[in-house]
């Protein structure tokens, strides 16, 4: 749907990936050369640089966050446009008219909003993640890959989670649907109020189900990411004692293992948007298609 647009989109991405690892060697710079030597001179200059390359680092982000807003908002705009042409097609009494607007007001949001940001959000993260990794093998491999391996986990991790919790998305926008028609057809009598109860107390359990296993996930990989700087702290702390590296280059690694840990949160949880999005994109496509095939039912 956005094609070419997309590719300013990739270009801020990767530029936001540069600049993320100049700080590292920057700070290392700072406490090896500057303050080591006592040179006020390079510490201003260094310090000005990193001023520098902070903020056009920001620059860029906002840039590229308004631009991704902007495809989002476009997508959605013409997919709602494109169902309300279906929705107004429908034949009366067909019980679809609570389905409708749900897609509407609530899934398209979801589908739409991923594509601003469902290719240049993980190319920027990464790429981060590779430029750090890349810079800390240069600087120090024995500190980096012994770090490193305590992020490997994370990968076997993520998907076991995340398959259930597909599991649960699929099966609470069935729920939402459902109560979006009750509602619309709801009577005053019993057996429908009974029947709309019903549907929200199993909206209610499945969300809760979501959020237990998605917590769950959360504390894993937050002490899977903390036990990497922790290494760091270890064994980089004896390679100094032995004098086989610098203070600057363990700043350095603690500072690139903290940068590490957002574009790891993004690239989790852009995993679970992308898979929750195919889920309610699936749904959304097959609502289409029985809509399509009715209307050349009775063309």
């Amino acid at each position: 749907m956005s094609g070419w647009y997309q590719l300013p989109a990739c270009a801020l991405a990767l530029l936001v990936a540069g600049l993320t690892v100049v700080p590292l060697e920057l700070q290392r710079r700072i406490i090896d050369d500057a303050l080591a030597q006592g040179n006020a001179d390079l510490l201003l200059t260094l310090a000005m640089i990193y001023l520098g390359v902070i903020s056009l680092n920001g620059i860029v982000k906002f840039t590229l966050r308004v631009y991704q807003g902007w495809l989002a908002e476009s997508a959605i705009a013409y997919c709602r446009r494109h169902i309300i042409n279906l929705h107004g097609r429908e034949t009366k009494g067909e019980g679809r008219n609570g389905t409708a607007v749900s897609i509407v007001n609530h899934e398209l949001e979801a589908i739409g909003g991923f594509v601003g940001d469902g290719i240049s959000d993980p190319l920027a993260q990464v790429g981060v993640l590779v430029a750090i990794v890349v810079y800390m093998v240069a600087v120090e491999p024995m500190i980096a890959l012994v770090s490193v391996a305590f992020l490997g986990p994370q990968i076997l991790v993520i998907p076991l989670i995340q398959r259930k919790l597909n599991a649960l998305v699929d099966k609470r926008v069935d729920l939402i649907r459902s109560l979006s028609e009750d509602v619309a057809e709801q009577s005053e009598d019993e057996d429908d109020q009974r029947r709309t109860d019903n549907d929200i107390r199993r909206i209610f359990g499945n969300r809760m189900r979501f959020f237990l296993w998605k917590f769950l996930g959360k504390v894993v990989l937050n002490f899977l990411n903390a036990a990497a700087p922790l290494m760091v702290l270890g064994f980089g702390g004896w390679m100094v004692v032995q004098g086989r590296t610098e203070v600057g280059v363990i700043v350095a690694f603690i500072s690139g293992f903290n940068r590490m840990g957002e574009p790891l949160r993004d690239l989790i949880n852009y995993y679970r948007t992308y898979a929750q999005t195919d889920v309610k994109h699936d749904k959304v496509a097959s609502w289409m298609d029985d809509r399509a095939g009715a209307d050349d039912k009775a063309g």
